[in-house]
């Protein structure tokens, strides 16, 4: 199976399907469409040994695009957020193990896609971190829940209320990833190792029981699906706060570049 679109490409290596997110100029952040191409190949993944997710360009996933959100859309980001979720929750109901290949940053919801992956291994200029309420927005999909059963609650919530850009050995050493491949020599690609490292993990896989390694993942899912009301209650207040001041000015200034000026805490109202 060889299937590329314009935006995602998907193609099948040596048992396993890997899904190159391909929107460079916007950091690799997915709309509707590119999500639905992920779902789909996530749904028709059945008869491999693994998947892997990866970015071009430098960059691994921006999350959602931000490009509605200064002049939103209620219905299209509606649409946009509950289409993150079953993207998300495809990654979990996929029968086999789904790597997050990372190069360069996984922002937002990209760094979402990260905690909702089973496996995740980064080249060491990978960075990490959650940009909600930085942009006007929330990470409720994996961050503000199930992202504490990886890292823990204090550190968890230092993502998802500070901001922060984390380092790829800081990921690793907090347990948001696996492993960060070893520096390439001088001259050396870095992309190049990181998906030869990968393969190599997967190799280890096709020596397993796929039906145990099946039974294994599901059961895992424990603490994801424990979360579900967590994630449908953000979902809800994500969609009741379409509009607000605070999500257009997060936009603009995204967009623009610079540090946003929220209206103050308890106000619905700009500052004067």
């Amino acid at each position: 199976m060889a299937d590329e679109a314009s935006d995602v490409e998907v193609r099948e290596h040596d048992g396993a399907l890997w899904i190159r997110l391909n929107r460079p100029d916007r950091r690799n952040a997915y709309d509707i469409g590119m999500a639905h191409t992920i779902i789909e190949a996530l749904e028709r993944a059945t008869k491999l040994h693994a998947v892997v997710i990866t970015g071009s360009g430098g960059s691994f996933c921006a999350g959602g695009a931000l490009d509605q959100l200064d002049d939103p859309d209620p219905d299209l980001l509606r649409t946009l957020f509950h289409t993150s979720a079953r993207m998300l929750q495809a990654v979990r109901d996929c029968p086999r193990p789904v790597f997050a290949a990372v190069d360069g940053a996984a922002a937002g919801g990209g760094n979402e896609l990260v905690v909702a992956c089973d496996l995740a291994i980064a080249t060491p200029r990978a960075t990490f971190g959650q940009t909600g309420p930085r942009v006007g927005s929330a990470p409720v999909l994996g961050a503000t829940n199930h992202m504490a059963v990886q890292i823990g609650e204090k550190k968890a919530k230092e993502l998802t209320l500070l901001c922060r850009r984390y380092s790829a050995q800081q990921a690793l050493q907090m347990g948001l990833i696996n492993e960060v491949v070893e520096e390439p020599a001088a001259g050396g690609d870095g992309v190049a190792a990181l998906e030869r490292r990968v393969g190599e993990w997967i190799d280890e896989l096709k020596a397993l029981s796929p039906l145990y390694l099946e039974i294994s993942k599901v059961s895992s899912n424990l603490w994801w699906n424990t979360g579900q009301d967590s994630m449908s209650s953000g979902l809800a207040m994500l969609t009741q706060a379409v509009g607000s001041d605070d999500m257009r000015e997060g936009a603009r200034a995204f967009v623009e570049k610079r540090r946003p000026d929220f209206p103050p805490p308890g106000t619905g109202t700009r500052r004067s």
